[in-house]
């Protein structure tokens, strides 16, 4: 593993103390399958462990989450008219102020250096992340990553708090540059199974939870923390659904291993749908044609999108 892999999972070590207990003490909402204890809520990688030090109650965790909720406006969910993936910045930027944000990795690669274990990189380039291992928290189970056109969708970069959600709960009135924030800030991405991210799509916690009950408590967590560091608000049925859960939360885990499973060949699956080019039933036949169209970037699944539009095959297409 490189410096850099390093440097980037240890300065995602640090994160807010009532998430970081829920993770290191687990939560059942029945027979919680095993969450790994390196991991914290707000986005530490599958590998890295944290000190006993670092730990308070697990009652104490609970509260705070749930008294940084009660903090949280409840209103109606405004019309999705308008929204587009554009609205918040260019895909994976590095042009952010959060972390991670200047360090000359595009968003995609650093969450997956975090995230995934026995990473390697692509020859010459101390970014692009070539393969590893995802322990993905989301379904309890181990994924074998390979870069590549037919593999790299196995793995998902999921925004916790969908844009999608975020643009009809508050974002509309963010600006530009805390729109982009938001979509590039570590505390609001996981490196997922993808089509665990893919049937989640843009629902909140009202309408999808991780299948891994054992990670309910840490991932509704997340979705406060950063629903208040954005001044989001949620619906009344999803601050039950998170309400409920957090009150569910018991500070035990199980001791269950994750099913290492064979990585899928993904062909069809979007990372984060845009608005489709009206008209679009062929593949744009380059960057220009999609630039035009007003399509770029184009994902994986979206119309438009072809292989030979992805150079660089991680499933984003025409995002320079």
């Amino acid at each position: 593993m490189s410096r850099t892999a390093i440097s980037r999972r240890s300065t995602a070590a640090v994160s807010i103390g009532f998430v970081a207990a829920l993770v290191l003490g687990g939560c059942s909402n029945s027979s919680a399958a095993e969450v790994e204890t390196g991991s914290l809520g707000s986005g530490i990688g599958s590998g890295v462990t944290t000190s006993s030090s670092a730990l308070t109650s697990d009652n104490a965790a609970v509260s705070a989450a749930s008294a940084l909720l009660a903090q949280i406006p409840i209103k109606g969910r405004a019309p999705k008219t308008g929204y587009d993936r554009a609205l918040f910045g260019a895909a994976w930027t590095d042009d952010v102020d959060v972390e991670f944000g200047h360090n000359g990795c595009d968003t995609r690669n650093d969450i997956l250096a975090r995230d995934l274990t026995d990473i390697t990189f692509k020859d010459g380039n101390r970014c692009t992340v070539a393969t590893g291992t995802l322990n993905d928290q989301y379904t309890n189970t181990t994924i074998a990553f390979t870069r590549g056109q037919d593999t790299s969708s196995a793995v998902q970069i999921d925004h916790v708090v969908a844009l999608s959600d975020a643009w009809q709960k508050g974002a509309q009135q963010l600006d530009t540059q805390t729109r982009t924030n938001l979509a590039n800030d570590p505390r609001n991405l996981r490196a997922v199974d993808g089509p665990a991210n893919q049937q989640k799509s843009d629902s909140d916690a009202s309408s999808w939870l991780p299948p891994n009950r054992g990670y309910r408590c840490q991932y509704v967590a997340a979705q406060v923390e950063v629903k208040a560091a954005y001044g989001l608000w949620v619906t009344q049925a999803e601050h039950d659904t998170i309400a409920g859960i957090l009150q569910d939360c018991k500070g035990t885990a199980s001791t269950q291993q994750p099913a290492v499973t064979s990585p899928p060949l993904v062909t069809s699956l979007p990372v984060v749908t845009s608005a489709p080019a009206a008209g679009v039933t062929t593949p744009f036949k380059n960057c220009a044609a999609a630039k035009a169209a007003g399509a770029a970037p184009v994902r994986i699944g979206d119309p438009g999108y072809g292989a030979h539009l992805d150079g660089d095959g991680d499933g984003v297409a025409c995002e320079k």
